[in-house]
């Protein structure tokens, strides 16, 4: 009897976790959810009062109209160079930094990784100003290399690759060196092919963090032909109005790309972030 009543209380348990997890999951999606019904209405109808949230009508033209009217084209471009540029170059200087704080042994080596991992405790509106005079006096201001400069380097990316590597055995390592392979090699041909999950990760929340960017750009980026997609949707927010509809349907457009990588990602994603607290 003790068994079958702990067995029914357990039952009891995960039941209600499932319904408090279904309720919170509802919760996060109600936004998103609310976005795209609103890009499927006219203007005036999008704040109605009670919520209208089956579309009458359902306006897709809204989705046409958003890439004549504007320049979309231009936008999304923009967007892809520098979140796939920022991207690449922020998985490849952390990993390669990353190796040299888990592997390598040099004096001061815990002293400076805590000071670099110390930097992201420092918000950026307190350093913006000097970065914008560094990067005015280079000439990169009104460039995309402006963007790409800045966030090239990250150290919350050294820090999530430092830990992955450190769950990899040094064992792997030390052979390597035996049969005189150089530490790039070790890297190269060792350390980012069993790092698959950690990268995974790192390239999804770089490249989400550059996508969805908007005070770089809006600081940097002056002519319309460089704008990225999260600049470009505030030319639809007018001095006495704004094109919600439209707002809504840019933003539909802006978070499909992101919602495409994760679910392919997911797996990798997944493991990437629940290994990088383990130490081998």
């Amino acid at each position: 009897m003790p068994a079958a009543h702990s067995r029914a209380t357990s039952g009891v348990l995960r039941t209600l976790g499932y319904v408090g997890l279904v309720i919170a999951s509802a919760g996060l999606l109600l936004p998103f959810a609310w976005m795209l019904i609103s890009s499927l209405k006219h203007n005036n109808d999008v704040f109605t009062i009670p919520i209208q949230w089956i579309p009458d009508p359902v306006v897709w033209t809204n989705y046409v109209d958003i890439w004549q009217r504007t320049d979309m084209w231009t936008w999304v471009t923009n967007s892809l160079i520098i979140s796939v540029t920022v991207t690449f170059l922020q998985v490849l200087t952390g990993s390669f930094a990353a190796y040299g704080f888990a592997k390598m042994r040099f004096p001061g080596r815990d002293v400076l990784f805590l000071a670099y991992i110390g930097t992201i405790a420092v918000p950026w509106q307190s350093y913006m100003i000097p970065q914008f005079v560094m990067m005015s006096n280079l000439n990169l201001t009104n460039t995309r290399w402006s963007i790409i400069v800045l966030q090239a380097f990250g150290a919350f990316g050294v820090f999530l690759m430092k830990q992955y590597f450190e769950s990899i055995p040094n064992s792997l390592n030390e052979a390597a060196r035996i049969d005189g392979l150089s530490e790039y090699g070790i890297w190269r041909r060792i350390m980012m092919p069993l790092s698959v999950p950690a990268i995974a990760a790192l390239t999804l929340l770089t490249f989400v963090g550059a996508w969805n960017d908007f005070l770089g750009p809006l600081i940097y980026l002056r002519d319309r032909s460089l704008w990225t997609i999260q600049i470009g949707l505030r030319t639809f927010i007018g001095q006495f109005s704004a094109e919600h509809a439209m707002i809504m349907t840019g933003a539909v457009l802006s978070t499909l790309p992101i919602a495409i990588i994760f679910f392919l990602g997911q797996r990798y994603f997944i493991e990437g972030i629940a290994t990088t607290g383990v130490k081998g």
